[in-house]
């Protein structure tokens, strides 16, 4: 099984390049972020043409969440569970089960900047997702936990940690509260991988050329559970899918990011994509 996932900045600005990019790799399940989309006007006819039912959860202004599944998709759930939706829910969590496993795409708040009343919203933010996984789910069971996090896990997922040091994504407390999550019963599925490799990023800001220099981090991460982690094979950010900024189609500021796990025989995906 191929998980992906995928900060899209705008899925009605990048449709193209977000089905351009499922035909090429063939992902089995694709979490977006950013869509940026009301429910009402989410595209599910194109996904449908490739073979993907979709759940998305979005308000059309900023922020929502979508998934993108090829081997089946049941009990979707909107924001955490328990909770009714609010009239301002910020539509940064959906969950689905996609070929028997618990897929969750997220975002979770960028924070601004540190001491900021934003700031403190993603650590709480980040808290209550660590609260639904102990209420409502198991470590021992499927479970991929994907998206952008925006946070940088080490030093080695940022390109030159004396530039950011201080700032926001690489701050103790974001860090400490990602590693709740991963005492929980959590992997960096994309580190089980690459173990020892640093300078593996999937975003770069849209100004003074980052890309092209190598300025950027890893912080959109695939985290799963233990079923999934020692099924983990291998991993791939598709650096291609960040390129063409002077294109008549701009890329999101993120990468795709895809894991494949030998799980679920009849969806396995072998090898690397022609990406």
């Amino acid at each position: 099984m191929r998980i992906a996932t995928w900060n899209v900045n705008s899925l009605k600005a990048r449709l193209p390049k977000v089905l351009t990019w499922l035909e090429v790799a063939q992902p089995d399940v694709l979490c977006m972020q950013e869509t940026k989309l009301a429910d009402g006007a989410f595209p599910t006819m194109p996904f449908a043409g490739l073979g993907y039912d979709v759940a998305y959860h979005g308000n059309g202004r900023w922020n929502g969440v979508a998934i993108a599944s090829r081997v089946g998709l049941s009990d979707s759930h909107p924001g955490f569970e328990g909770e009714e939706l609010a009239g301002i829910e910020e539509c940064r969590l959906l969950t689905a089960v996609c070929g028997g496993v618990r897929v969750a795409s997220v975002y979770v708040p960028n924070g601004r900047s540190v001491g900021s009343e934003q700031y403190y919203a993603k650590l709480e933010w980040l808290e209550r997702l660590h609260q639904d996984l102990v209420e409502h789910c198991s470590a021992d069971e499927p479970l991929a936990v994907c998206g952008d996090f925006n946070v940088a896990p080490e030093d080695r997922d940022v390109f030159d940690i004396t530039k950011v040091n201080g700032g926001t994504h690489v701050s103790e407390p974001e860090r400490k509260a990602l590693g709740t999550l991963l005492d929980w019963g959590l992997y960096d599925a994309f580190r089980s991988v690459y173990p020892d490799q640093g300078s593996l990023f999937t975003w770069w800001d849209y100004r003074a050329g980052d890309f092209h220099k190598h300025r950027g981090m890893r912080i959109d991460l695939v985290l799963v559970s233990r079923p999934l982690v020692s099924a983990a094979r291998y991993a791939l950010i598709d650096r291609e899918a960040r390129k063409g900024m002077n294109g008549p189609e701009p890329p999101s500021d993120h990468a795709p990011m895809f894991v494949d796990f030998d799980y679920g025989a009849e969806a396995a995906t072998t090898g690397p994509a022609s990406a």
